[in-house]
């Protein structure tokens, strides 16, 4: 049965938004963490309202379909980018998005699993854009941070003679590589633990159990595909000097950025 959208829906949604915020309040979780929880929630309401109006559109013709899905590719690499760096490189979370959804989207296209039709293709891009950002996130923030914490080990790298790319990636590997523990995590204990949303969408959709197992199993696949490619590259990036936090662009030898 799906959730009635009335006046009960919305107190409930609100209820749990402002307990989300002083939960995150009251046990200091960061500075301004509550705000944005509110923000976040409140963004999500306003966006989601104006994207189901524009999906309508969209899914009736090729053209808005695909300018909808550059949009969506463009706020995540403005989301990603920004939440990895303040600094100009940002721009370049579009390298690990990109690369991550592009040939997967264009394998499962050119096989005919998925068609070109908005009703299908927003979805299933949609899905493999996220995951995508948060790896591209999660992996950009952790390497950078190890490498600020282990800037010595870093230096002395450098200093024995190893190359700058080859020194960060030493430091930095297994940090970007957590990125990958949430998507493993989904996969291992998908219908043991959690039932994710293609599963339960499709079975409110109508259909089988079957079906939407496999459509659930396809999703998980895709986006470990997904997000595997986007934390190679982010990882890449940051050990190249290219994603970094520093406040200006400064050679390196070899022609690196300074950790």
């Amino acid at each position: 049965m799906l959730l009635p959208v009335n006046v009960t829906f919305g107190i409930v949604l609100a209820v749990l938004l402002a307990a989300a915020a002083c939960v995150a309040a009251v046990a200091h979780l960061g500075p301004g963490r509550s705000r944005e929880i509110a923000v976040a929630g409140l963004r999500a309401a306003v966006q989601l309202g104006a994207v189901s109006l524009v999906i309508g559109w969209a899914v009736r013709s090729v053209p808005l379909l695909l300018a909808f899905l550059l949009v969506m590719y463009a706020v995540a690499v403005r989301t990603a980018g920004r939440r990895v760096t303040p600094n100009g490189t940002w721009w370049l979370a579009a390298l690990p998005i990109g690369a991550g959804v592009v040939p997967v989207v264009a394998a499962l296209l050119l096989t005919g699993l998925v068609p070109v039709k908005g009703i299908a293709l927003i979805p299933v891009t949609g899905i493999l854009i996220g995951g995508a950002l948060t790896a591209t996130v999660l992996a950009g923030r952790r390497a950078l941070d190890e490498l600020a914490n282990r800037r010595g080990e870093v230096e002395a790298g450098m200093a024995i003679g190893l190359p700058d790319r080859d020194a960060r990636l030493e430091v930095a590997r297994d940090a970007a590589a957590d990125a990958l523990l949430p998507g493993l995590d989904q996969t291992r204990t998908v219908g043991l633990v959690t039932l994710p949303g293609a599963f339960v969408g499709m079975l409110l959709g109508g259909a089988s159990p079957l079906q939407a197992g496999a459509v659930q199993l396809f999703v998980l696949v895709a986006l470990m595909a997904v997000q595997t490619v986007a934390v190679a590259v982010v990882l890449e990036l940051v050990s190249r000097g290219r994603l970094h936090r520093d406040g200006r662009v400064a050679p390196a030898r070899g022609g690196g950025q300074g950790p």
